[in-house]
């Protein structure tokens, strides 16, 4: 029999988890997320910013998601983007936001084009993979709930890119910022 000596170095590395795996971290991380998510849809002008215009509000509510997509995988992502879609679909005031085409199927897309982004940019450098992934994170938010609108029939294209255009691409480059900040807040309490 072989005894380990005191000056022996034991090293166990935990398992790499894989991206597609719900584990009870990343179930508890939904829920943090989904709370998160719930607060900034529910209290009056946190998640859904009033702007007059045909949309009716900016948002800051798919911030949750990206992270989620980020920090926990793709599952975490496509979860914390249900409960965006159907917060966004229950407190609609605008018809075209009570098709779930338009307010909860675009949505599932936010987290998972997030993780997609940084997973391949990470190697890189983290910072500007969370930018990255925020920025695209809230595109993709942008351009699928804007193509529904289109597709469904609500808007006309001409009409309705023209007048979410800026406001989207100010809604990209605030995610792009939160999600540099909060992914760099999760790997220093990590």
């Amino acid at each position: 029999m072989s005894e380990i000596s005191e000056t022996s170095e034991i090293s166990v590395t935990p398992p790499k988890v894989r991206a597609w795996t719900l584990t009870t971290e990343r179930i508890i991380m939904a829920g943090v997320l989904a709370a998160i998510t719930i607060i900034l849809g529910v209290v009056p002008n946190l998640g859904f910013i009033p702007l007059p215009n045909a949309i009716g509000n900016a948002t800051i509510e798919h911030i949750p998601t990206i992270v989620g997509g980020v920090i926990a995988g793709p599952i975490v992502g496509i979860i914390s983007g249900l409960i965006f879609g159907v917060l966004a679909f229950f407190r609609a005031t605008s018809p075209f936001f009570k098709d779930p085409t338009v307010s909860i199927l675009p949505r599932l897309f936010i987290g998972l084009v997030a993780w997609a982004v940084f997973a391949v940019l990470v190697r890189i450098n983290r910072d500007l993979a969370a930018a990255v992934a925020g920025f695209a994170g809230a595109a993709t938010n942008t351009i699928l709930v804007v193509g529904a609108l289109i597709v469904r029939g609500y808007f006309p294209a001409q009409v309705i890119i023209p007048i979410v255009l800026l406001q989207s691409i100010i809604e990209a480059i605030i995610a792009a910022i939160l999600t540099v900040i909060l992914v760099r807040i999760f790997f220093i309490l990590d």
